[in-house]
């Protein structure tokens, strides 16, 4: 099992326990198991557990691959700074693509910046914007939603819609084709702009008993033209799927 591979699924992991709007202050882990569908052609999908830990404070918070410090928090408004882990990577042994293997490794990063949540009766507004701060692309990433929770007692479904938009720089590093790359692989030389892409969430959470939750999560997002276009793309969408439990001390 690959190192970044566990990461990814901490992360899936991570936005499945992280969904509902208020968590409540305290520790817990979790043990759950999530699939994703990737983008890059000849990939297939990864189905595997993870073990994830999570901390909310009054002050920092730690979910899965990410860690921040909030600058407001009240019944209303969190604005925080955020580091976490992006888990999107190229492997060229991944991919059964005779072509596709003989292209340069994308490096999974580490994400630092901003994030807003605005809590009222009609509905959730999360946004975000961060940047690559290992400096593998160089880029940034914004990030909108609109999320609307149902609470059924011991059962929380939160949907929500969003929009995520990625700067040219991220998009060429991660599915742009160099000259290089091209003349040695035969797929044709790409440079990638930036794109939005427009998403939508379901996250599932049940209280077996005060300190037992279950929790599930799923995303569907369509792909911009500046992505399914790149030779390494066979793909109009991504999904991503993750459930599992966790244990609140």
């Amino acid at each position: 099992m690959k190192l970044n591979k566990v990461f990814w699924g901490a992360a899936a992991l991570a936005g499945a326990v992280a969904a509902p709007a208020v968590m409540a202050e305290g520790f817990s882990i979790g043990l759950g198991a999530a699939v994703g569908q990737y983008a890059y052609k000849g990939v297939d999908n990864d189905t595997l557990p993870y073990p994830m830990i999570n901390y909310e404070g009054e002050r920092f918070f730690i979910r899965g691959t990410g860690a921040g410090a909030y600058l407001l928090k009240d019944s209303r408004n969190q604005l925080s700074l955020n580091l976490f882990y992006s888990p999107l990577n190229f492997d060229p042994d991944d991919s059964n693509s005779r072509r596709m293997k003989l292209l340069d490794k994308r490096h999974s990063t580490a994400m630092a910046g901003l994030g807003y949540r605005h809590m009222a009766d009609w509905g959730i507004v999360r946004t975000s914007l961060s940047a690559d701060v290992l400096n593998y692309s160089n880029g940034y990433v914004a990030d909108a939603a609109y999320l609307y929770p149902f609470d059924f007692g011991a059962l929380t479904l939160t949907p929500g819609i969003g929009a995520s938009w990625y700067s040219g720089n991220f998009n060429d590093y991660y599915y742009g084709i160099s000259g290089k790359e091209s003349r040695r692989s035969g797929l044709s030389q790409y440079d990638a702009g930036s794109s939005w892409s427009p998403y939508a969430e379901i996250s599932a959470n049940y209280a077996l008993t005060q300190s037992w939750k279950t929790f599930a999560y799923a995303r569907y997002t369509r792909l911009d033209d500046e992505v399914k276009d790149s030779p390494m793309v066979d793909k109009s969408y991504t999904t991503l799927f993750a459930a599992g439990v966790s244990y609140s001390f």
